[in-house]
């Protein structure tokens, strides 16, 4: 490992809770209690147990994933996402979206604005959403499921103008837990309008169960031979470049760390990986899209999407100063993010994938998150 010191993988990983022994069998089932309450509003945490001890938690604020807990190669669970402790943690200004649903359109639209069907319409913000996007909405909940696949729906009604986007939008995104260890994430959306629509989530993983403090080890393999270039201000210039022979060559299963301080513009403006690969799927359908390896743990992370984009980002903003659950501080790379979604400026560029959605239509899209472990030491 070159760019990061090796001795930060002995700390406790920071916002990451302590590995417990796994049952060797769990009643499957969702619990519900109060997590807080913020602008008069109550917040609900919402647990998803699946028979083999996997969990899944979630609240109303943003729709967010507040952690995951999965077992390692000796079955010992271990959370595996960042978080907070208390809703002050969501609804303060540390929080970089924490596993939070990120629209009405995910990452940047270049200047706050576009222009759609011959008018101009001006942004709150030039990022995910606005300045009050989905991340800070709270949603309605309602269970679903059965036993081998347990299931949240998460609503939100958007209306006409909220942001600054024209349309009421109804949408909706249903979090299923099934009996393989997957966490299926469908999105679904409607409008009255035409307007423009792009949801993601933006969870931080780190696989090691608390037993790394950055992801410099975690080997990635994305399945992208391009990536867009991008300005300083990581807006894309339009321009699809080829990731062979650069630092940001996934292809082949890499350790994070290896080559994230290396001289390359990308990773010179990102202070590390922030960019979209343009994945090999481009057809809309159901694919692999990335594959993650912590070797302390054993765990792998395989992300399957519809969507045409990845963006890889590993935590370069993260410091001290983000306290998260157990009141633990985090560190440069401590995790990282596998946004899957269309491409960033998909409103002010015509040559990519369109964002737009009419009346009429259905935007759908799905992502699943596959966990699972390898027997082999590191």
């Amino acid at each position: 490992m070159n760019s990061i010191n090796r001795s930060t993988f002995l700390l406790t990983a920071a916002l990451l809770l302590v590995s417990f022994a796994s049952p060797a069998f769990v009643k499957p089932g969702i619990t519900k209690r109060l997590f807080g309450e913020t602008a008069g509003q109550q917040v609900y945490e919402y647990i998803l147990t699946n028979t083999k001890g996997m969990q899944v938690k979630l609240i109303t604020y943003g729709a967010s994933i507040t952690d995951i807990i999965t077992p390692d190669r000796e079955g010992h669970m271990g959370s595996v996402v960042f978080g907070f402790d208390s809703l002050s943690g969501y609804t303060g200004r540390q929080n970089a979206l924490m596993g939070a649903a990120v629209g009405r359109v995910a990452n940047r639209i270049a200047g706050g604005r576009f222009t759609l069907e011959g008018k101009e319409y001006k942004l709150s913000s030039n990022i995910h959403g606005g300045s009050h996007g989905f991340d800070k909405k709270i949603w309605k909940a309602e269970e679903l499921g059965s036993v081998n696949e347990i299931a949240l729906r998460m609503s939100y009604f958007s209306k006409d103008g909220e942001g600054g986007y024209p349309g009421n939008l109804k949408v909706d995104i249903t979090y299923t837990l099934t009996s393989k260890n997957e966490l299926k994430i469908d999105y679904r959306a409607t409008t009255d309008r035409t307007t423009h629509v792009n949801l993601t989530n933006h969870s931080y993983f780190n696989l090691s169960g608390g037993m790394a403090a950055t992801v410099a080890d975690t080997e990635m393999n994305i399945l992208a031979d391009q990536y867009l270039e991008a300005d300083r201000n990581i807006i894309p210039t339009g321009k699809i470049l080829g990731v062979k022979r650069t630092p940001l060559d996934f292809t082949t299963p890499q350790p994070i760390g290896r080559r994230i301080a290396d001289d390359h513009p990308a990773l010179k403006t990102g202070n590390g990986y922030d960019l979209t690969y343009v994945l090999r799927n481009q057809g809309g359908k159901l694919k692999l899209a990335a594959t993650a390896y912590e070797p302390y743990s054993g765990r792998v992370l395989e992300a399957y999407t519809t969507e045409p984009g990845l963006v890889f980002y590993t935590g370069n903003h993260l410091n001290p100063g983000v306290t998260g659950r157990g009141q633990k501080p985090s560190v440069k790379y401590a995790a990282f993010c596998l946004e899957t979604q269309h491409y960033p400026d998909s409103p002010n560029q015509p040559a990519f994938p369109g964002t737009i959605l009419k009346p009429g239509e259905i935007y759908k899209s799905q992502t699943i998150f596959r966990f699972s472990v390898k027997n082999r030491k590191p």
